[in-house]
């Protein structure tokens, strides 16, 4: 077994056993990993030594190397080195410094007379030189001694692919660290293989030490940015009740605000650390979204959401962490792409408009959910990346203030220069420092990783400082928008290592920007060549923007028909620059399928207020009532509507007051029907066309055009010949009627005459005959010269005072024009 550790003058801090808590895990992944891989974990064993030298004695089994075929390593690549904790992260005088991790045998032999030294590497002068020791990190040529004595830690034996914890602690007066500045340390593994039976170096780690053991008098002023920035989570649609339950795409946002989540993390890291928050407001309203009943889409349906409680506690340990620290910026609601609007979106009218908006909508969203007043007049494009079309966006949108970054505005100093920069225009370029910035953007999930990029973030700060300690500079560190949790967790460890303020002091984005430029520094902002080729590559297309602009137009007639505009404007512009955000980026389909579901929604919406299709009209008269049916299948009423009726045939049929086309004003309540009633004039047979078409009150056609057919059926002159002859009957057959009539009443007369006058002769009575009758030519119904007469009964009925026949109970057809508002047949 290797000697037990010596941690003499070790602070227990609570910072240090979360280390070491965290190096436990990680140690016990492996452990786990190999005890389900079937394989035994021998016991480290450890020459005998009466030193202060740490081992945990732990022997943790991994798997053996899945590249079998690949060559085996050697030399110092043969064992593996991982420093999980290193502690304290920039220590002073009379402090032990702490170092654990774990070697492991990537080679194909066992490892023999294994050693693990501490090494202190000669004092490194300047950033560069930072970076050029990481580059030589394997280079054991040069190395120097190890700290030597009791200060060491023993293997036994290494088998191959098997991992071994260790620990060493060691005063820092061992080190033999001499002026301030920073230093480069590594752990070296020395032993012996079949192959190599001689003592030689078979792995070793470097990493950095900050050596800073008295405050300065001349502080670096360090403004750290802190980002809340989520990707776009809630859709356009919001349900029909007077709340307008909000629509979710999904509820990945739930995972990200849980305990140990990402956004979760940052607020509880974030609260205890001197940053400047820098808020997306549409993650902060997308949360007090979820503190209330909402639906997440679920397939063509949506589900009841489940995560108020998670969304209630992650907003109110914000709220109290920014009354704590109100230090905050809002960027535009939805945090744009500065860069996509600027190099795709320039040519496409109205583009600008949407980012005005999002940035006035900030300020208030801000306010009202976290009720602190943040500052709004900064712009931050991605990476830090600009040039002149980037810089006119994002003034454009009324920020005056860009946060940009070394590698894109260029100094050429031997020091790094104060971030602020006067560009032109009353503009400031705040620039933040690359190295520092970048820090964290790599994989520091494990323990080593993260302990690595903590130490060389401390030493990068520590030689800013030193480049000229007699001039006070303000730094500041633009950090991804996105960290994952284990990033941030990194992050605020870096963070914490400067707690002591012996080189730094904090310090807040506003007082930065504000602070006096150094009249050295470039102003000159990059050209249009120079942008990265990679960032461009990532920017959304001028499709893009096209597709936004045809949304805009279609919500822009949308609104103006709805006697409710609201109810729709603010979730679809909210939409809209959510489609336009910087969390598209590297996610091309994805941006597309949200602009896609952006507009079928509203096409939805808008054709809920249409025309009802028509058949075929017949028209049987020469003028007639047409109608149109409008339909608003919307919960809300229409109104400032125009449907137009035009004729295609204007000589055939005209419509209302004689011309082609035909206008009424247009107000249908939600979830009801209208029908418009047109009249036409028909002065021709046969089919014409007509279109009907909704329109705005200014002019804009609204929804899709609806064409029918009337079929005009007008009487023509051979149905009125027809009728004609049919009343000429009618008229002859009274003439003859009458005619006859008048004959009785003639004969019958005559008769009554004859007998009169033979009541006065003498003998009359007695010689009247039959035959006297028809001397007095009266008819008897039997006349010889006709052979037809009226009978005795028609006679009869012919008598003086007879009724004539009644009048007919219906009236001859005309030929005159139908009257207005008769019925059409369909």
């Amino acid at each position: 077994m290797a000697e037990a550790a010596d941690f003499q003058g070790m602070k227990h801090s609570p910072a240090r056993r979360w280390l070491g808590r965290t190096a436990a895990v990680a140690a016990g992944v492996p452990l786990l990993t190999g005890l389900l891989g079937g394989l035994a974990a021998p016991q480290a064993t450890a020459a005998g030594s009466t030193a202060s030298v740490a081992a945990t004695g732990a022997a943790t089994a991994s798997p053996a190397s899945t590249a079998s075929a690949a060559a085996e390593p050697t030399g110092p690549s043969t064992v593996s080195i991982a420093l999980d904790t290193l502690a304290p992260s920039a220590p002073t005088k009379g402090d032990t410094l702490t170092i654990s991790g774990t070697v492991t045998n990537k080679g194909k032999k066992t490892v023999t007379d294994a050693q693990v030294d501490l090494r202190v590497g000669p004092q490194l002068t300047g950033r560069t030189a930072i970076d050029d020791a990481v580059e030589r990190s394997n280079d054991t040529t040069n190395d120097p001694l190890p700290v030597g004595g009791k200060y060491k830690v023993e293997f036994a034996k290494l088998p191959s692919g098997i991992s071994y914890d260790f620990a060493l602690s060691v005063p820092v007066s061992k080190l033999g660290l001499g002026a301030e500045g920073v230093y480069q340390l590594g752990v070296t593994l020395t032993g012996r293989t079949a192959a190599e039976p001689y003592d030689h170096t078979l792995g070793v780690r470097r990493t950095f030490l900050p050596w800073q053991p008295d405050a300065m008098d001349t502080k670096t002023k360090f403004t750290y940015l802190w980002p809340l920035i989520s990707t776009s989570h809630v859709s356009a649609e919001t349900g029909s009740d007077d709340q307008q339950t909000p629509v979710f795409e999904n509820d990945d946002l739930a995972e990200e605000l849980a305990p140990g989540g990402r956004l979760e993390q940052l607020v509880s890291l974030g609260s205890q650390l001197p940053v400047t928050w820098v808020v997306d407001p549409d993650l902060l309203a997308t949360v007090e979204a979820m503190t209330d009943p909402y639906r997440v889409r679920d397939g063509n349906s949506t589900v009841a959401g489940k995560n108020q409680l998670v969304a209630r506690t992650w907003l109110n340990s914000l709220e109290k962490a920014v009354q704590d620290n109100p230090d905050i910026v809002a960027l535009p609601f939805g945090d744009p792409d500065l860069a996509s609007l600027a190099h795709g979106g320039e040519n496409v009218s109205g583009t600008l408009g949407h980012l005005q908006g999002s940035s006035e909508v900030a300020a208030m969203a801000v306010e009202s959910i976290l009720h602190v007043r943040p500052a709004t007049d900064f712009a931050w494009p991605v990476n830090g990346a600009v040039d002149p079309s980037i810089v006119d966006v994002a003034t454009s949108a009324g920020a005056d203030k860009v946060i940009s970054r070394s590698d894109s505005i260029e100094d050429n100093l031997p020091y790094t220069a104060s971030a602020a920069r006067p560009i032109g225009g009353g503009t400031t370029a705040v620039v933040s420092d690359t190295r520092l910035s970048t820090a964290f953007q790599g994989d520091v999930t494990k323990a080593g990783s993260s302990t690595l990029a903590v130490q060389k973030f401390l030493a990068q700060s520590l030689a800013v400082t030193l480049q000229d300690p007699s001039k006070q500079r303000n730094i500041v560190v633009a950090p991804q928008r996105t960290p994952s949790a284990s990033q941030a967790q990194s992050m605020a460890r870096a963070l914490r290592g400067l707690d002591g303020e012996r080189w730094t002091q904090p310090s807040d984005l506003v007082a930065a920007a504000a602070a006096k430029p150094d009249t050295n520094a470039t102003t000159k902002v990059p050209g249009a060549s120079r942008y990265p080729g990679k960032l461009r590559a990532q920017e959304l297309p001028p499709s893009a923007f096209q597709q936004l602009k045809a949304i805009d137009e279609r919500l822009g007639k949308f609104k103006a028909i709805l006697t409710l505009p609201d109810r729709v404007a603010t979730p679809f512009a909210n939409a809209v620059n959510r489609a336009v955000s910087t969390s598209w980026r590297g996610d091309a389909t994805g941006a597309r399928e949200y602009r896609d579901s952006v507009n079928r929604y509203l096409m939805s919406l808008s054709s809920e207020v249409q025309l009802i299709q028509k058949s075929e009209l017949t028209l049987s008269g020469r003028s007639a009532t047409i109608p149109v049916t409008v339909q608003n299948q919307l919960l809300q009423d229409v109104d400032h509507l125009v449907l137009r009726l035009q004729s295609t045939n204007a000589t055939r049929l005209k419509l209302d007051d004689g011309s082609a086309v035909a206008e009424q004003p247009i107000k249908v309540d939600g979830g009801h029907t209208q029908v418009v009633k047109f009249t036409g004039a028909a002065n021709a047979n046969g089919p014409v066309g007509l279109t009907a078409q909704l329109y705005t009150t200014d002019g804009r056609p609204y929804g899709n055009p609806m064409t029918f057919q009337v079929r005009v059926s007008e009487l023509t002159p051979t149905v009125m010949l027809v009728i004609a002859g049919g009343v000429l009957l009618l008229v002859l057959a009274g003439v003859k009627m009458y005619s006859q009539r008048k004959r009785a009443v003639a004969a019958k007369a005559a008769g009554d005459k004859a007998a009169a006058e033979a009541d006065e002769e003498p003998g009359a009575e007695a010689g009247a005959g039959p035959a006297e009758s028809d001397a007095d030519g009266s008819d008897d119904g039997t006349n010889s010269d006709t052979g037809s007469g009226p009978d005795d009964g028609d006679t009869a009925r012919a008598e003086p005072g007879q009724p004539s026949d009644p009048t007919p109970d219906t009236r001859p057809e005309s030929g005159d024009p139908s009257g207005k508002g008769e019925k059409v047949d369909r």
